[in-house]
């Protein structure tokens, strides 16, 4: 448990799919005073949706931190985000059941998580992932995510595992973005107000072939973007609540 003397504890989790379903994998990091890495934890979670990631890694991070201790959350996961902290009040008010009255997907990871955050001070940071220079706590949190997925083995500092090496479905480069997101308190959980939905996608090629979250298929070599539920069709970035 982190240590409750800290004023505010620095984290950052990343869940990955190799498929989106595919062998997916979780992780978590967090930070020292001088926001750098110094423990983490990687999961794998056999075939899996990116979504699944994303929410196990959140619902892992707020499990192995202490409740008492103000918690900022950094995520490139608008999905899980917004889960969390816009739907979920809605969804329990209609009886889990989202706008269109359709079960609310993931349902008993987010009662989960719910039930983590109740009574807890924790801010969400959205940030973009894959950027120069980028945020470098999100970037240990996907690189440790995407070697859970690839080797489906557990990893962590705990464990003694070595950093997580280069994510191999991440581009070298992405542009620079000075905008790197951001939060205001709003009770015990903030909303995002970072939108990866501005500027120009950063597209690469896909590596094996998978599907949308439009429903549609992708070839290999195909271009690709991440978006809210994983990689996908370019003009596909905008998620939509499921």
């Amino acid at each position: 448990m982190i240590e409750p003397m800290r004023e505010r504890v620095v984290a950052a989790c990343d869940g990955a799919s190799k498929g989106n379903p595919g062998p997916a994998g979780w992780a978590w990091v967090v930070a020292d005073a001088a926001e750098s890495p110094v423990r983490w934890e990687a999961g794998p979670l056999g075939r899996a949706t990116n979504n699944v990631a994303e929410l196990t890694a959140l619902e892992r991070l707020l499990a192995a931190t202490d409740p008492d201790v103000p918690l900022e959350i950094r995520m490139d996961s608008q999905y899980a985000m917004k889960a969390v902290t816009t739907w979920l009040p809605g969804w329990k008010r209609n009886g889990w059941k989202t706008a269109a009255g359709k079960p609310v997907a993931n349902q008993e990871l987010v009662v989960r998580i719910d039930e983590l955050l109740d009574g807890r001070s924790v801010e969400f940071r959205y940030v973009p992932a894959h950027q120069v220079d980028g945020d470098r706590l999100n970037d240990f949190a996907d690189r440790a995510a995407s070697q859970a997925a690839s080797v489906q083995e557990p990893a962590g500092s705990g464990l003694g595992s070595p950093e997580p090496p280069p994510a191999p479905d991440a581009p070298a480069k992405a542009p620079r973005s000075r905008a790197r997101g951001g939060a205001a308190r709003t009770g015990r959980t903030s909303a995002a107000k970072g939108s990866a939905a501005k500027g120009s996608p950063r597209t690469i090629k896909a590596k094996f072939p998978g599907r949308c979250q439009c429903g549609r298929a992708y070839a290999a070599g195909e271009p690709i973007a991440k978006n809210d539920s994983g990689w996908g069709h370019p003009e596909c970035r905008t998620g939509a609540p499921v």
